[in-house]
């Protein structure tokens, strides 16, 4: 894939949600698995939409992995003897997690990492902003905009939340382009909740809610 970097390196693969992120970071461990170098694989714990245990994508691909509530429990749990470690949901950890990345790296070690690179309302998150910087190699994936079909940089929340961090899928969020995206969106469901008025279903799916919770700091999503 790439012309290998002497010792280890950085890959990030990053976009919106439903751009195939998962499923581009297990094709590439499972390379590696084949190669039989020693992998191991991390996963947010906060991510359990389809498995405690797994990485899944939405296209039902799945790998192993152990889940970790942050940097620190998953330096704990790390295998020195690692040649290669998969994070995914990378946007989800603590600030940490960079120069825990950066080390692994430096150790010689090639760490591959999946997440969103824009929250909600199109903003950057600092973490997966600051690894794009340092990463060797950057794969940025595009969705297909759920309004009008052109490629899709963001992710649209369709529930009346303004937490940062809703875990959902279909239910919760769909893909969007530059020109469809809508920032503002949530904030004018609630206005209508909190006037009576209700807002017409765009996407054909069921807005179900997702479960929140509040990063510990502006760098954790």
């Amino acid at each position: 894939m790439y012309a290998q970097p002497r010792g280890g390196w950085i890959e990030v693969v990053c976009g919106p949600m439903f751009s195939g992120k998962s499923e581009e970071l297990i094709r590439r461990l499972r390379r590696a698995i084949i190669a039989r170098q020693r992998v191991q694989i991390f996963k947010a714990a906060l991510d359990d939409r389809y498995s405690n245990e797994e990485i899944v994508s939405h296209s039902s691909l799945k790998l192993q992995a152990i889940p970790v509530e942050n940097t620190s429990q998953m330096l704990d749990m790390l295998d020195e003897r690692s040649e290669v470690v998969g994070i995914d949901e990378i946007q989800f950890f603590d600030a940490d997690v960079v120069p825990f990345v950066q080390r692994m790296a430096n150790l010689g070690k090639r760490v591959i990492v999946a997440g969103l690179d824009l929250d909600y309302k199109g903003e950057p998150f600092d973490v997966v902003m600051r690894l794009m910087a340092m990463a060797e190699y950057v794969t940025k994936t595009l969705a297909v905009c759920a309004r009008c079909g052109a490629p899709a940089s963001r992710t649209q929340r369709l529930v009346p939340v303004n937490e940062r961090i809703v875990v959902g899928s279909t239910n919760v969020y769909e893909p969007r382009c530059r020109m469809c995206f809508d920032p503002d969106l949530t904030q004018m469901m609630q206005l209508d909740l909190l006037s009576g008025i209700p807002r017409v279903n765009t996407s054909g799916t069921d807005k179900g809610m997702g479960k929140e919770r509040k990063p510990e700091s502006d760098d954790k999503a």
